[in-house]
C-alpha cells in the first residue's frame, strides 16, 4: 500500500487552477468547524475554461450532527450518504457532496458493494483544501483505498492488458448506476490519462486485500435505487436541482430536455415523471 500511498498523495497535491481553489475555500469557509478536507474531482480536472461548467467537489466533515443546524438534514447524510448542494462563487458554478471521515473512508473501500465514492475516487482527483496534516493524512489514506477496490471488484481476466480491465471496471460501474452519458464514456475516462492508469495498475493490484462478496447484478439494483433515492433528496438540498439535472443530461446524452414551470416547482415529481421517459430513450442508463 505504501507505493500506491504515495502515488495518490502525490495527484492530489497536484496544483489546480487557483480559482478553484478560491471556490474550495469558500466552501470550507461556509461550513465552518466540522470542515475537515476539500477534494475536487470529475471532467473539470482536465478543462481550463471554467466558467458555464458544473466544478465538482467532496467536503469531509468531522461530524453529520456538527455539520448540519438541521437535524434532518444529518440524518439523511447518514442514511442515504451524501447530502448535494450547490454553490455559486466569483462566477463559477458549483456541487459540492457532503460525508464524514468515516464514511468517506468505508465508502472507498471493499466493505462496501455500492461503486459511487470507490468508482470517482479510482480517477484522478485533487485535495484542494484540508484543515490539518491530520485531514490531508485521513483524505489520502482513504482515495488510496479506491482504485484497489474497482479492479478487485472487476476482477482480473487471464491476458488482460492494464488498460482493458480499467476499462471493463468502469463500465461496470457505469452500469451501477442511473448515468446520463453517452455511449463509450467509460472508455474515455481512461483514454484521456493512459499513462496514469499503467503507472497505477500494479501498486493498485498489490494493495488487494481481498475479493469484494457483492455480485454486479446486486451492484446494479443497489446503485439504481440509490440513485433514485438520491435524486430525491437533492430536490431539497440543492438550488436549481431540476435545472442542473436536465442540463447534465442534455450535455452528456444529447437529449433536448426543457423543463415545464412546474417542474421546477416540483423538483421531485418532475425527477419521477421523466425518470421512465428518460430510462426508454436511452438517455439515462
Amino acid at each position: 500500500m505504501t507505493e500506491l500511498r504515495e502515488l495518490v498523495a502525490e495527484e492530489l497535491a497536484v496544483p489546480v487552477d487557483p480559482r478553484v481553489t478560491g471556490v474550495a475555500k469558500a466552501i470550507a469557509a461556509r461550513q465552518g468547524g466540522p470542515g475537515r478536507a476539500i477534494l475536487f474531482y470529475g471532467s473539470c480536472l482536465r478543462e481550463e475554461k471554467l466558467e458555464g461548467r458544473m466544478l465538482d467537489f467532496y467536503l469531509i466533515v468531522s461530524d453529520y450532527r456538527a455539520a448540519y443546524a438541521k437535524r434532518w438534514l444529518a440524518l439523511a447524510n447518514r442514511l442515504v450518504p451524501p447530502n448535494v448542494f450547490y454553490f455559486e462563487h466569483h462566477g463559477l458554478r458549483a456541487k459540492y457532496a457532503v460525508l464524514s471521515e468515516a464514511d468517506f473512508y468505508r465508502l472507498n473501500g471493499p466493505e462496501t458493494s455500492n461503486v459511487a465514492v470507490w468508482a470517482r475516487f479510482a480517477q484522478p482527483a485533487r485535495l484542494v483544501w484540508a484543515a490539518d496534516e491530520l485531514a490531508r493524512d485521513r483524505a489520502i489514506e482513504a482515495v488510496a483505498r479506491a482504485a484497489p477496490t474497482l479492479l478487485a471488484a472487476a476482477g482480473k481476466r487471464a491476458r488482460e492488458k492494464p488498460l482493458d480491465w480499467w476499462r471493463r471496471a468502469f463500465s461496470l460501474t457505469y452500469s451501477a448506476e442511473l448515468r446520463a452519458e453517452r455511449p463509450g464514456r467509460q472508455a474515455s475516462v481512461v483514454d484521456a490519462d493512459r499513462e496514469r492508469y499503467v503507472r497505477f495498475t500494479e501498486p493498485a493490484a498489490a494493495a488487494i486485500d481481498r475479493q469484494p462478496r457483492a455480485s454486479w447484478r446486486w451492484r446494479r439494483i443497489e446503485g439504481k435505487t440509490l440513485s433514485v433515492l438520491r435524486l430525491a433528496k437533492a430536490s431539497a438540498t440543492f438550488a436549481g436541482g431540476p435545472d442542473y439535472i436536465a442540463w447534465k443530461i442534455n450535455r452528456h446524452a444529447g437529449t433536448e430536455i426543457a423543463l415545464k414551470p412546474w417542474q421546477r416547482r416540483h423538483p421531485l415529481l418532475a425527477a419521477i415523471t421523466l425518470l421512465p421517459r428518460l430510462l426508454r430513450s436511452g438517455a439515462v442508463r
